[in-house]
């Protein structure tokens, strides 16, 4: 009987699957991979050979105000193996440089003091100047023009006001924005509410380009990139990892070239092929993106890609922050109709996006697709809200299953495991 382990806050839960009933386990190649080298080294070699720009202590020479993107407490980043060879690089270049750490909220809360230390080491946040991005502080946002789409760009002054503009980040499949990392620093990472909101309206969503894996014609990664070089985005250090947290591979140099290279290497390593089954089980890693129900929509997206019509997903995600968004959650909580819901998504002009729009519309499409069953910290009633069966263990959650398919004439549904389902392209 295979025992499958699933990833869930900082721990593990595990299921006995029946022989008979198991469909397989889709899981990244990449959590196999062996590096060559250590993190810290494959930074440094990165950095070493710079794809599409020159080094970054030749690009910081003579630079007075430079600006550091990091990202926020929301993605598993290994800043600690990136962030201290950057600022040396920088102080090689200009030992007198005034760095700024802007870290890239997008539109989530603000990080805290903890999660900073826990994400840099206590050395960093003791003695190197942070800011945090906020969305909303009008004062310290600025408009750079018009994106291809027709939407404000509008940035942080910091950022945009920078003589060196560098950033770091990892990447990951993203389910709307092709990828993760490269040009999301700056959009939605330090982009105001209005333009991330734009960027993220209904009719780009609802774009079969803007999927898991695509960059080709994705209007939002088109949009992104452009903010990117609009902000003159000059650098970025950004590693794929595996599912320790750890870097395997790491690119450094121009925002899209060095980009291109860690995606090629991400998607050889992490397509998996779609195995249609009645019951797909999902996470999202464990900690630090299941900490909410809004992020998890992210590795609902992967069973989304595999699951039956009417079949079920079972979706852990320790989510002891609560739902994650407030309009998200009272868009589920206020309108039962998903069929209706949706058509308003796709109907609402791009200049009248509402927050957190485009998650509910991803939600609300794989909902109409298959029922999900929820493992959670999150109250019951939040979850049962946002149209989920609650559960708390993985026994109950299999056999609410089983209940909902037997409803259905279906006994005994083959269930298929994904450990990760932030790590994978299901093709």
């Amino acid at each position: 009987m295979p025992v499958v382990k699933f990833p869930y806050g900082k721990e593990f839960l595990s299921l006995d699957i029946p022989e008979e009933r198991y469909a397989g386990t889709l899981v990244s190649e990449m959590h196999h991979y062996v590096a060559p080298k250590s993190p810290v080294e494959l930074v440094n070699d990165a950095m070493a050979n710079p794809i599409g720009t020159p080094k970054l202590s030749v690009m910081a020479e003579g630079k007075k105000k430079v600006v550091l993107i990091a990202s926020d407490h929301t993605r598993p980043v290994p800043s600690k193996c990136i962030v201290p060879q950057m600022l040396a690089e920088i102080r090689q270049g200009s030992p007198d440089a005034d760095i700024t750490i802007l870290i890239s909220t997008g539109c989530h809360r603000e990080t805290t003091k903890e999660e900073l230390v826990n994400k840099f080491g206590p050395e960093i946040v003791a003695n190197e100047k942070i800011v945090i991005h906020d969305c909303d502080d009008t004062e310290n946002l600025t408009y750079l023009g018009k994106l291809p789409s027709g939407g404000d760009l509008i940035i942080n002054r910091l950022a945009a006001e920078a003589d060196l503009l560098v950033a770091e980040g990892f990447i990951e499949p993203h389910f709307f924005a092709g990828f993760s990392g490269g040009r999301k620093s700056i959009l939605p990472g330090i982009a105001s509410r209005k333009t991330v909101i734009y960027n993220h309206n209904g009719q780009f969503i609802a774009s079969p380009r803007a999927r898991t894996g695509i960059v080709d014609g994705n209007p939002i990664h088109n949009d992104m990139l452009y903010a990117a070089r609009a902000a003159r985005l000059a650098y970025v250090v950004n590693v794929v990892i595996n599912s320790d947290k750890e870097a395997i591979f790491a690119v450094a140099g121009d925002v899209d070239l060095a980009h291109r290279v860690g995606r090629e290497f991400l998607a050889s390593q992490c397509q998996v092929p779609a195995n249609y089954s009645d019951i797909v089980i999902s996470t999202n890693g464990g900690y630090p993106l299941d900490q909410n129900i809004y992020q998890a929509v992210k590795g609902m997206t992967a069973a989304e890609a595999t699951v039956k019509e009417g079949g079920v997903i079972i979706m852990l995600s320790k989510s002891n922050d609560g739902h994650g968004g407030k309009v998200f959650y009272e868009t589920f909580r206020d309108e039962k109709n998903l069929e209706r819901m949706m058509k308003k998504f796709v109907e609402t002009p791009p200049d009248e996006t509402i927050i957190d729009q485009w998650q509910s519309q991803i939600f609300a499409r794989l909902l109409m697709r298959a029922t999900v069953i929820f493992i959670s910290d999150a109250p019951d009633d939040m979850v049962s809200d946002l149209h989920m069966v609650p559960a708390h263990s993985m026994e109950e959650a299999l056999a609410k299953a089983d209940e909902i398919l037997a409803a259905k004439g279906i006994k005994d549904g083959k269930i298929l495991a994904i450990p990760d389902g932030v790590s994978v392209m299901v093709v």
